[in-house]
């Protein structure tokens, strides 16, 4: 593990860091084909969106406070992100109908995207924005976190964008554990986080 994550630091996305974040998202030709981090959202991305609406969308998600979202900074640099959230506020996940088919209890929380910065590859930014969204969790009273990573393992290296949603392993590592499939590659995984006063 590279011992570079520790001098991460993660802020919240907020109106006040929303132009870093913006600027890590420009540097990458609007993440994913414009998507502005929008996919999980109410609104989701693809026909009908343009990367301008996402990015307009987002802004407003983001001042409006209807977003939670940690970004990662190496130095005064953003480099990457994890977003998380209700269902409600992340109510679009890929595979609905798998998904819904065994559902027999709604997560309090969703980890969303994750997202690296070009260059910033394979030194822990994912890792430490994931243990930070955990943070965050923790301190808003906890509950059963869930995410829907891709699995590595038995199948040919993927490229970063199918993996948007994070490496099965990273979770592994992280205490989640596999709930059930919902895609080939895709697993619902959870973790029940305890609130800050859980602790002793």
């Amino acid at each position: 593990m590279d011992t570079r994550e520790t001098s991460y630091v993660a802020r919240p996305l907020t109106p006040e860091t929303w132009p870093d974040f913006a600027r890590l998202v420009e540097a990458n030709n609007g993440v994913w084909g414009g998507c502005w981090c929008m996919g999980f959202h109410p609104e989701g991305v693809g026909r009908g969106h343009t990367a301008e609406g996402n990015r307009e969308a987002k802004q407003a998600h983001v001042r409006s406070g209807t977003v939670h979202q940690v970004l990662v900074y190496d130095g005064d640099e953003c480099v990457g992100w994890c977003q998380y959230g209700s269902p409600a506020e992340l109510p679009t996940i890929k595979n609905p109908k798998a998904y819904d088919a065994e559902l027999v209890e709604l997560p309090d929380w969703r980890i969303g995207c994750l997202f690296t910065g070009r260059g910033h590859q394979r030194k822990g930014v994912a890792r430490a924005a994931v243990t930070a969204a955990l943070a965050a969790i923790e301190q808003a009273g906890g509950g059963l976190v869930e995410a829907y990573p891709e699995q590595v393992e038995g199948r040919d290296p993927q490229r970063g964008s199918y993996l948007h949603t994070g490496p099965e392993t990273l979770y592994a590592e992280l205490g989640f554990e596999r709930d059930r499939r919902i895609a080939k590659w895709r697993w619902v995984m959870r973790r029940r986080v305890p609130g800050p006063d859980s602790r002793g």
